[in-house]
């Protein structure tokens, strides 16, 4: 399994343009509460007093077990960030059906647009999940990482993910110039 470093790199190599972070940082949150949003229907009740389980559950929890075992704290980070979206989810799913559905579907399609904009008009690169599926994934980890390295916490990881990121970042440039 990849590290953490690894991970965030891989991600970074594809941002590298200060504004097309700036959209992700809009962007991803969107999509997560979309996520979090469409997913909580259906619920089913396992026992009279256990919480709903739903997809968003099921997606958001392993989701943060693999955000655990790459950091603990990140990943404890993220936990918080998830069971926030899961109530916010939780509490449109008893909502009309087209409250639900035009919440959820109104923030993924606006989240996208702000994730495609960035990469259009500022990285001049496709997203990295055009390449390798993982960054779906890593794309909510890689928002807080920067929002914690922006208050000065984890300046080993910072430093290590940039200049891991500046040469996977030269290494694709390299492999695409015309022979």
């Amino acid at each position: 399994m990849k590290t953490l470093t690894d991970q965030l790199a891989q991600y970074a190599s594809y941002h590298r343009d200060r504004r097309n972070i700036a959209t992700h940082f809009v962007g991803i949150p969107m999509i997560v509460l979309a996520l979090a949003i469409l997913l909580s229907r259906p619920q089913w009740h396992v026992g009279p007093v256990s919480p709903a389980i739903s997809p968003a559950l099921v997606l958001f929890g392993c989701a943060t077990v693999y955000y655990v075992v790459l950091d603990v704290a990140l990943g404890l980070l993220m936990a918080i960030f998830s069971a926030a979206c899961l109530v916010a989810g939780a509490w449109l799913a008893h909502e009309s059906t087209m409250i639900w559905a035009a919440s959820g579907t109104a923030l993924f399609i606006v989240g996208w647009i702000f994730q495609f904009v960035g990469h259009v008009a500022y990285e001049h690169r496709k997203p990295a999940f055009a390449d390798d599926l993982i960054g779906l994934i890593i794309g909510p980890l890689f928002v807080l990482a920067e929002i914690v390295f922006g208050f000065g916490w984890r300046r080993p990881l910072r430093d290590s993910v940039e200049r891991r990121a500046s040469a996977l970042r030269e290494d694709q440039h390299d492999r695409h110039q015309p022979i």
